[in-house]
Protein backbone atom coordinates (compact mmCIF):
# COMPACT_ATOMS: atom_id res chain seq x y z
CA UNK A 1 0.00 0.00 0.00
CA UNK A 2 1.54 3.79 -0.94
CA UNK A 3 2.54 5.79 2.10
CA UNK A 4 -0.49 8.25 2.90
CA UNK A 5 0.20 11.58 3.39
CA UNK A 6 -1.15 12.52 6.75
CA UNK A 7 0.24 10.60 9.94
CA UNK A 8 -1.00 9.69 13.32
CA UNK A 9 -3.50 13.08 14.38
CA UNK A 10 -2.52 15.57 17.09
CA UNK A 11 -5.06 16.10 19.71
CA UNK A 12 -5.49 19.65 19.47
CA UNK A 13 -8.32 22.32 20.80
CA UNK A 14 -10.78 22.79 17.91
CA UNK A 15 -12.56 26.16 16.66
CA UNK A 16 -16.01 24.89 15.59
CA UNK A 17 -16.08 25.12 11.64
CA UNK A 18 -19.67 24.42 9.78
CA UNK A 19 -18.58 23.53 5.95
CA UNK A 20 -21.51 21.43 3.63
CA UNK A 21 -19.22 18.54 1.37
CA UNK A 22 -20.44 16.80 -1.87
CA UNK A 23 -21.33 13.01 -0.27
CA UNK A 24 -18.49 11.84 -2.83
CA UNK A 25 -15.84 13.83 -0.53
CA UNK A 26 -17.68 12.46 2.49
CA UNK A 27 -17.06 8.91 1.75
CA UNK A 28 -13.80 9.59 0.62
CA UNK A 29 -12.56 10.71 3.97
CA UNK A 30 -14.44 7.74 5.72
CA UNK A 31 -12.42 5.62 2.99
CA UNK A 32 -9.36 7.63 4.08
CA UNK A 33 -9.83 7.28 7.65
CA UNK A 34 -9.90 3.11 7.30
CA UNK A 35 -7.22 3.59 5.54
CA UNK A 36 -5.12 5.81 7.63
CA UNK A 37 -6.42 3.49 10.68
CA UNK A 38 -4.86 0.34 8.58
CA UNK A 39 -1.30 1.90 7.71
CA UNK A 40 -1.33 3.08 11.56
CA UNK A 41 -2.24 0.34 13.53
CA UNK A 42 -4.74 2.63 15.47
CA UNK A 43 -8.61 3.02 15.27
CA UNK A 44 -10.32 4.74 12.62
CA UNK A 45 -11.33 8.87 13.36
CA UNK A 46 -14.42 10.14 12.71
CA UNK A 47 -14.08 11.78 9.20
CA UNK A 48 -14.36 15.30 10.25
CA UNK A 49 -11.06 14.74 12.47
CA UNK A 50 -9.30 14.33 9.24
CA UNK A 51 -9.76 17.97 7.46
CA UNK A 52 -8.22 19.90 9.70
CA UNK A 53 -4.96 18.18 8.83
CA UNK A 54 -5.61 18.09 5.44
CA UNK A 55 -5.98 21.68 4.89
CA UNK A 56 -3.17 22.04 7.37
CA UNK A 57 -1.23 19.78 4.60
CA UNK A 58 -2.63 21.17 1.68
CA UNK A 59 -1.50 24.33 2.58
CA UNK A 60 1.73 23.85 4.04
CA UNK A 61 2.64 22.61 0.30
CA UNK A 62 1.37 25.14 -1.70
CA UNK A 63 4.29 26.97 -2.42
CA UNK A 64 2.34 30.19 -3.88
CA UNK A 65 0.82 30.68 -0.34
CA UNK A 66 3.53 30.07 1.97
CA UNK A 67 5.61 33.03 -0.05
CA UNK A 68 2.45 35.16 -0.10
CA UNK A 69 2.22 34.36 3.66
CA UNK A 70 6.00 34.98 4.18
CA UNK A 71 6.08 38.27 2.26
CA UNK A 72 3.27 39.34 4.34
CA UNK A 73 5.11 39.31 7.01
CA UNK A 74 8.20 40.97 6.66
Amino acid sequence: MTKLKLGPLADDRPVKLTVELPAAVHRDLIAYAAALAAETGGDAVAPEKLVAPMLSRFMASDRGFVRGRRGAKD
